[in-house]
């Protein structure tokens, strides 16, 4: 017995978890969007505790550093997955299958997108605050000194190739979502999620959920970096990028090899 879904029926499921998200009471969704955000701060926090530990191999290999912080990240997506969380950036997807399925308006579209990423906000903050500074999990070094650096790496770059850069990473973030949803199986669809997930991870593309962990976690612990410079040189820009990228090359370009009725 085959163990996956075609590219089309995968295209369905993807849809179909819009639907059921859709149709949620305001305070569910709020609920699983905070989740959505916790769980993706966790796999981000996973990544700066093991690849921020190493810093002899990275003085001498950075490129397996960034591998390593890439193969550990996807546990966030993972769980947002397996468990039935929201996120911003994989809605970008999955809602614009249901606005070009004529399912919902453009109106709710926005909606819905908006509450996400408040919400996701707020699921992020719990973690880089309360679960991580708080908790003194970022006192020591060297992994305060790489989450600084890590962080200001990321602000201090041109509008543009933040932007470029959200594009990319929410390509394969969705890209990831929809290989979990061709998956018969836990185990297809953890491999299914991770593949794409830790190459743009790797790459260091700009997911901007993952941001709103990692500059924070960044802020409260004493980088040299102000909340205007992260909203306005990273956040805004990843944002755009992740929209258009989630929205533009899995959500448009899927529904029209899958679900666009041919005339």
């Amino acid at each position: 017995m085959i163990n996956y879904y075609s590219p089309r029926e995968t295209t369905l499921n993807f849809a179909q978890s819009a639907t059921s998200k859709s149709n949620l009471s305001l305070f569910k969704f709020m609920l699983i969007a905070i989740l959505g955000g916790a769980f993706i701060a966790f796999g981000g926090m996973l990544s700066v505790m093991v690849a921020g530990g190493m810093p002899g191999i990275g003085s001498s290999n950075p490129g397996l550093i960034k591998f390593v912080a890439g193969a550990l990240f996807p546990v966030g997506l993972i769980m947002v997955s397996i468990t039935g969380a929201d996120l911003f950036t994989s809605d970008c997807a999955a809602f614009t299958y249901q606005v070009l399925q004529n399912k919902i308006k453009i109106k709710l579209f926005c909606k819905l997108l908006i509450l996400s990423y408040l919400f996701n906000f707020i699921g992020t903050q719990l973690v880089a605050f309360v679960l991580t500074y708080d908790v003194g999990l970022l006192e020591k070094e060297p992994w305060r000194a790489y989450l600084h650096h890590y962080s200001e790496a990321k602000v201090n770059q041109d509008f543009l190739k933040v932007l470029i850069k959200g594009i990319g990473a929410n390509w394969l973030v969705c890209l990831g979502m929809f290989m979990g949803y061709s998956a018969k199986d836990i185990t297809g669809k953890c491999i299914g999620i991770w593949i794409p997930v830790m190459l743009f991870v790797t790459l260091g593309y700009e997911h901007s959920i993952a941001n709103m962990f990692f500059i924070p976690a960044a802020i409260y612990s004493g980088a040299d970096l102000s909340w205007g410079a992260f909203v306005l040189q990273n956040l805004i820009p990843a944002t755009i990028g992740n929209f258009i990228g989630g929205s533009l090359f899995v959500g448009c370009i899927y529904w029209f090899l899958y679900l666009k009725e041919d005339k």
